[in-house]
């Protein structure tokens, strides 16, 4: 019996070690779970936080989304847009470069007028002279022919002057001779 009591004290002793070793295990599980749930607390929260980062997220990424949409169709716009600014930036070109060809069209016409222009110009020029010289000319020989003519009128009058005093001689030699008839026909 006294070993049996021994048997059951040593087995006793055993199974206080046990459940000591066992309260401390439950012990740490305890602390262990504590820590568990703070940790599980602490993750929920962040859970929470990063539902409501995703949710935030996912607003976010709708109005991006919507503006994207939004800016593609702006994009789309200015695109075709441009196209037709390319179109008629073209058109215009093709206007510009015949309107530039008409204008080197024009200018070299506009030279060739002012040439012809130039040569007309010279040539009236050149006849202008001319004229002057033959005016000159004609002047000189104008003063020469007044010089001629008042030399002629003075001749004239001179010629004039003379015929009076032939006539003047002849009509007094008829006077004279009839004087001498009259004197001879007196006498007789």
């Amino acid at each position: 019996m006294q070993e049996e009591l021994d048997n059951v004290v040593c087995e006793c002793s055993k199974k206080e070690d046990e459940i000591q070793d066992l309260k401390s295990q439950v012990k740490n599980f305890e602390e262990d779970c504590a820590r568990q749930q703070r940790t599980i607390t602490m993750q929920q929260s962040q859970l929470e936080k990063y539902k409501n980062l995703f949710e935030e997220a996912n607003k976010k990424c709708d109005r991006l989304q919507q503006q994207l949409s939004t800016v593609e169709r702006e994009l789309e716009n200015k695109q075709r847009l441009q196209k037709q600014a390319a179109t008629n930036q073209s058109a215009i070109e093709v206007r510009l470069n015949r309107a530039l060809e008409e204008v080197e069209k024009h200018k070299t016409e506009l030279s060739k007028l002012r040439q012809n222009n130039k040569d007309v110009a010279n040539e009236e020029h050149q006849k202008i002279e001319a004229l002057k010289t033959e005016n000159r000319k004609l002047e000189k020989q104008k003063g020469e022919l007044m010089i001629g003519f008042k030399k002629q009128l003075k001749l004239i009058d001179v010629l004039k002057r003379q015929k009076m005093h032939i006539e003047a001689a002849r009509m007094l030699s008829f006077s004279e001779e009839e004087f001498m008839k009259a004197l001879e026909w007196g006498k007789s």
